[in-house]
């Protein structure tokens, strides 16, 4: 009966280290994320955190997540800002509208609705659209909507003005 107490025991106090090393990954999906010292966007910088950086997940806190960077650093990033896999080797920079890899962001998009209104028509809604007689008018307009560039500069300003993502209250 000893025996098997030991036992249970040295099995319990193997699991519990082994759950202890076991740290959760996280990684930098868009540029321009910080560590912050608060979980808040106003709150101070401590530093820069470029795209592929690991992180170790320290606390969970919504929206906001407690990490430890490179040089162990600790703080919080907002948590639609990183991945639970590492990017892409060719994500390298701004990649797309909101730079880094939506899909694999902490924050739930519904992929098919983002990536054609990124995209814009499919060949089929292409068809779809001149069999039924849609003006070409207004697919000269959507082109130019398409063509459109957003800077990050007014990226953030759109997001901070409407307290979108790491903006909302």
């Amino acid at each position: 009966m000893l025996k098997s107490f030991i036992t249970a025991f040295a099995l319990l106090l193997a699991l519990t280290v082994t759950a202890a090393f076991a740290q959760e990954k996280r990684w930098v999906a868009s540029d321009g994320t910080t560590l912050k010292k608060e979980s808040s966007i106003s709150s101070a910088d401590i530093s820069s955190l470029p795209v592929g950086t690991e992180l170790t997940l320290i606390e969970s806190g919504g929206r906001w997540l407690k990490v430890t960077a490179p040089g162990h650093k600790e703080g919080w990033v907002y948590a639609g800002r990183v991945a639970d896999a590492p990017p892409a080797a060719e994500v390298t920079g701004e990649a797309g509208l909101f730079g880094g890899t939506m899909q694999q962001s902490q924050i739930q998009t519904a992929k098919a609705d983002s990536a054609r209104s990124i995209r814009g028509l499919s060949p089929e809604a292409t068809q779809y659209a001149k069999q039924r007689g849609t003006p070409e008018v207004f697919r000269k307009e959507l082109d130019k909507v398409l063509a459109r560039k957003v800077t990050a500069k007014e990226l953030r300003a759109f997001l901070r003005d409407g307290k979108i993502g790491e903006y909302a209250p």
